[in-house]
């Protein structure tokens, strides 16, 4: 558990932490200038103290300050302090596990709408998964539906409703669509061209778009952890990214239809984010649609992989039109896959971002693994000009210099997430210009 020990809002503590990894509990400490925040596990809190000891965070130009706290877990009467959280509120955010099937605003408002008057609905897709925000007409609806629909199914065997309330006070919906509605103003466009479908909404239960009691509405660009993101990158972005991209799908072509499937296309672009689904094109062979986590991880991988070569093509990496992937029978699925690697030490893979190189990085190795053992997983691809094996933190790692670029690309892409010696080992191309 951490102690935040500066005056700061809700939202702006989640940018900075939830890279790190998944926050369970936030309170605020208002008489103490202060906030407590419970980590999901012990290895995320440790990440966030570590790397905002030699980053100094800042909100809003104001420095503040990182330490554990003597808590090792938020009671109830921490969380009466924050004043939300688990207390009652019209407005309620919903994830859906295991989506088999799309579920739209249409469907959101059958299965909520027979609990109370619904006003707003907005929805959107995220590293967490497909979510949404139910804003009743009042607190006792929202209470009826939660009690009436926690941990039911949509549909028979999935679509598994998960219903916390939300900290928000007013959803801003801003345009009427199949991804938002304001069934109380029915005469909002359909869109602004040029503009998201459904600006401001981001991760977790407080960065969402917001209008606070006796406050102005409050947009967030769709990449809600710019801040901790642009610490993760040393203080800036990288030059050629905004950071303010909210387009998730990346549309790639020139493919080698012989070489390439839908799994290794998982383990080129999930060095930039985490996969929701991919789909290849039948109709155009060498082209494939790639739905990332948020509009900035996809904008990671446009800039870094366009004209990238693999498989003797070089890559067109480039925004789709299409906002997202609709499901379906030729669609790979990957949102709740456990080789996603953002969804734990988001901090540090931003931070291994880059352009392929000829150096791999391997880790997650068995034990006992020799160079020797090494060579002969990967040889098959090309020539290894030279590798090194070394121990850190007790555990053991690689690094293998190829003699092209290309070859390390098809060695991350053909032999991530493979076993070695009994170990899924893992594989990211390294900066280094040598060993």
């Amino acid at each position: 558990m951490l102690v935040w020990t500066e005056t700061s809002r809700q939202n702006d503590l989640l940018q900075l932490f939830q890279p790190f990894g998944v926050i369970t509990k936030l309170v605020m400490l208002r008489a103490k200038n202060q906030a407590l925040i419970q980590m999901q596990d012990t290895p995320a809190a440790v990440s966030a103290l570590q790397f905002y000891g030699n980053v100094q965070p800042a909100i809003r130009g104001r420095n503040v300050y990182v330490q554990f706290s003597s808590h090792q877990e938020l009671t109830t009467m921490y969380q009466n302090a924050q004043g939300r959280g688990d207390e009652p509120n019209r407005i309620l955010l919903v994830t859906i596990h295991h989506m088999l099937y799309p579920i739209t605003v249409e469907v959101l408002h059958q299965v909520f709408f027979p609990h109370g008057f619904v006003e707003k609905i907005v929805t959107f897709q995220k590293s967490a998964g497909f979510q949404a925000l139910i804003q009743y007409q009042s607190r006792q609806s929202a209470v009826a539906a939660r009690t009436a629909l926690q941990g039911r199914n949509i549909y028979d065997g999935c679509c598994q409703l998960d219903i916390q309330f939300s900290n928000l006070d007013e959803l801003q919906v801003n345009y009427n669509n199949e991804r938002s509605r304001d069934f109380t103003n029915p005469n909002l466009p359909s869109e602004q061209k040029g503009r998201s479908p459904q600006p401001g909404y981001g991760d977790a239960g407080g960065v969402y778009g917001l209008q606070g009691t006796g406050a102005r509405a409050v947009g967030f660009p769709q990449m809600a952890n710019a801040a901790a993101i642009a610490a993760a990158f040393g203080g800036g972005l990288p030059p050629g990214i905004s950071g303010t991209n909210d387009r998730c799908t990346v549309l790639v072509s020139n493919l080698n239809p012989d070489k390439i499937d839908e799994d290794k296309l998982f383990n080129l672009f999930s060095i930039y984010g985490n996969i929701v689904r991919i789909k290849l094109l039948r109709n155009k062979p060498d082209h494939a649609l790639v739905q990332m986590g948020d509009g900035f991880q996809s904008e990671l991988a446009v800039h870094f992989l366009k004209g990238a070569i693999l498989f003797g093509k070089r890559l067109e990496v480039n925004f789709s039109k299409h906002p997202n992937i609709t499901q379906g029978a030729d669609t790979h699925e990957y949102m709740n896959s456990n080789l996603n690697r953002f969804n734990r030490n988001a901090a540090k893979n931003y931070r291994y971002c880059c352009s392929p190189t000829k150096m791999i990085h391997l880790s997650s190795l068995p034990q006992e693994v020799t160079e020797e053992e090494i060579v002969n997983h990967l040889e098959e691809i090309g020539t290894i000009v030279n590798t090194k094996l070394f121990e850190m933190n007790g555990k053991k790692q690689a690094l293998v210099l190829f003699e092209t670029e290309e070859q390390a690309t098809e060695a991350l892409v053909c032999k991530h997430a493979t076993s070695l010696g009994g170990s899924i080992i893992r594989i990211s191309f390294s900066q280094l210009q040598g060993i």
